[in-house]
């Protein structure tokens, strides 16, 4: 874990700089950022989200992304990202594994960040977003709260872009485990309270 930590923060300090002078990020409601584990879900629609959020949330919360698995393939750049606590997820297939190593981190007391959307969905384009339910799941079998995040589609270099922080929410299930209407239910509300947040980042 020191050592995770200790190139998360290597790789914080070394792109920080960069990134903050050409894509500066505007955070509102860092407040509602909550202590120990939670279940990070924001929109995605480009890239560059998941260092949007990494700098939104600070060292002092440092994120387990869950990536696609191609990233950490990638000759020296998927080193690099393992090496800082990223996990990878085969999109192609129901991956249990990765499921289980989200729990994992969980129940360590960390802050796991998952795009429920799965890709990047841009309703410039007519993108139509279909987010799945795996995050519902792993936070109800966990026990954590939720905690939405939106980020605009529209960046401009130079110009601060929003990272709107909502308030976090605990899910509610009939049974211990949940069911997979339950977890669809759940993330169909997710989705609501990210959209929600828009109106903050305008």
């Amino acid at each position: 874990m020191k050592s995770i930590h200790r190139w998360y923060t290597f790789l914080y300090c070394i792109i920080y700089p960069f990134f903050n002078l050409v894509h500066p990020g505007k955070v509102l409601g860092r407040e509602h950022i909550p202590e120990g584990s939670v279940m990070i879900c924001c929109n995605h629609t480009s890239d560059s989200d998941p260092l949007y959020l990494a700098f939104a949330f600070g060292l002092k919360n440092q994120l387990r992304p869950m990536a696609k698995i191609e990233l950490l393939r990638v000759p020296v750049v998927g080193w690099l990202l393992s090496k800082a606590g990223i996990f990878g997820v085969d999109r192609g297939k129901s991956d249990v594994g990765a499921l289980k190593q989200a729990m994992q981190f969980l129940r360590s007391g960390e802050k796991v960040l998952i795009f429920p959307e799965g890709h990047r969905v841009r309703e410039s384009r007519g993108d139509v977003s279909q987010p799945k339910a795996g995050a519902a799941m792993l936070a109800v079998r966990c026990g954590v709260p939720i905690l939405p995040v939106y980020i605009p589609e529209k960046k401009r270099w130079f110009r601060r872009t929003p990272v709107v922080i909502g308030e976090a929410f605990t899910p509610t299930v009939a049974t211990r485990k949940g069911t997979q209407e339950e977890y669809e239910a759940i993330t169909a509300d997710l989705m609501n309270r990210i959209r929600a947040l828009r109106a903050l980042a305008e």
